[in-house]
């Protein structure tokens, strides 16, 4: 019932605006950003309890760095190959239930990892999680541009903030509902999966009736020269290599660094995870309202570069600094995404579906090779080692400088 009050009240606010930018687009229709926003935590969340897990399927089933590393490879790999293709489909012709229905992947791939009793399965049910996911992205990332009224970093923000919160209660479930009750009870999950659908239901009414209107009607700059877009997206993807890289060392592997090199318990790694994992939700929603400002292009150099001082330091310092320290990091580090997202929205005005998928898809697909590659580094040289070597992938961020600086081009064609 909230969601439909909420789509009714951005019905009354279309005509209105709040900025010059949002000419056109209406209002910024925060009703239907918190409920994009809540959907994005609640599928975040069941998809974190897969990593969330890794300890506990690590002893059940006897496995090795490089099989943990072969399950993120088989979630994220999954959504990172059909979130494009989902993208740009979506922009030829939308289907908004498609939320929803993406949504029934992830049901299945949870009940299938709650009753997995083989490695094999734990693929699966890997797969099927990455497939929901490659689904609900692109399809949300464009909603959220739908509503954004113009403010297109808050609304990138307001979206990524519920997956940040999503994925950092993945460890706190896990610490307190999963590794007291068991494998089986990650199948509890599937009401949490049934109540997004509902919400997403709401959303696709909205979606339908107002949200395409928005998008068309919004303004947009002319496209960039052939030859600077291509110069950006290589720029943008080494920055997303060397994030979501640095990422996966933290995701899948922090926990047992943790556990190696002080002692830790499952149940206290767990916890700690979740302190990393709570400031990258914090930067998320920073970066964005910040990019609106500042302009993405400086949010992505000060989220880049800021976080060096920080990697370097974490391989060398005791338990205390090690968990003071990825606050900084989570927080500095997670600030970018939105920043490129809408970069890169702006860059390619008029393919907010391909964009979206683009970007997620390879958010993902680096997680993925990153989480493999570290963990058969891992399984060599050790993890300690693989920070020492991790350090040094924020430095990639020194490429922000070749970017063009598409915002005021779209701000003047706004005008």
């Amino acid at each position: 019932m909230s969601i439909r009050c909420c789509a009714g009240s951005a019905r009354l606010n279309d005509s209105a605006t709040t900025l010059p930018r949002a000419t056109g687009a209406g209002a910024t229709a925060f009703g239907i950003l918190v409920a994009i926003s809540f959907c994005h935590m609640l599928n975040d969340m069941m998809q974190s309890l897969l990593p969330a897990l890794y300890p506990m399927l690590k002893s059940s089933y006897a496995l090795t760095f490089g099989q943990i590393g072969l399950l993120t490879f088989t979630f994220q790999f999954t959504a990172s190959l059909l979130q494009p293709v989902i993208g740009a489909l979506a922009d030829k012709s939308p289907r908004p239930y498609s939320l929803a229905a993406g949504m029934t992947f992830t049901l299945v791939g949870l009940v299938l990892l709650a009753f997995a009793g083989s490695y094999p399965l734990l693929l699966v049910a890997a797969a099927l999680i990455g497939t929901g996911s490659s689904v609900f992205h692109p399809e949300s990332s464009r909603v959220a541009r739908m509503a954004s009224g113009g403010r297109h970093g808050l609304a990138q923000s307001m979206f990524q903030v519920g997956g940040n919160f999503g994925s950092a209660a993945g460890p706190l479930l896990a610490a307190f509902i999963v590794l007291p009750h068991g494998q089986s009870s990650v199948a509890w999950f599937s009401a949490v999966a049934l109540l997004g659908m509902f919400v997403l239901v709401n959303v696709g009414h909205w979606y339908k009736t107002h949200g395409l209107t928005r998008l068309a009607r919004a303004p947009r700059a002319a496209d960039a020269p052939r030859g600077h877009v291509a110069l950006a997206i290589t720029v943008l993807l080494a920055l997303i290599f060397s994030k979501y890289f640095y990422l996966a060392s933290i995701t899948s592997y922090y926990t047992f660094y943790l556990i190696e090199h002080f002692g830790v318990s499952v149940r206290n790694s767990q916890l700690l995870l979740f302190v990393f994992l709570a400031s990258a939700a914090a930067g998320g929603m920073i970066g964005g309202p910040l990019g609106d400002r500042l302009g993405s292009k400086t949010i992505i150099w000060i989220s880049i570069l800021g976080v060096v001082p920080f990697t370097l330091l974490l391989p060398h310092a005791n338990l205390l600094w090690t968990v003071l320290l990825t606050v900084p990091i989570g927080l500095i580090l997670s600030s970018a995404f939105p920043a490129i997202v809408v970069y890169a929205q702006d860059l390619l005005p008029g393919r907010t579906g391909t964009v979206a998928g683009l970007f997620f898809g390879l958010a993902f697909g680096m997680g993925s090779v990153g989480a493999a590659v570290l963990g058969h580094v891992a399984d060599h040289v050790g993890i300690g080692t693989v920070y020492q070597l991790c350090a040094f992938l924020p430095l990639i961020g020194l490429l922000t400088a070749l970017l063009p600086d598409v915002q005021h081009r779209s701000r003047r064609a706004a005008a």
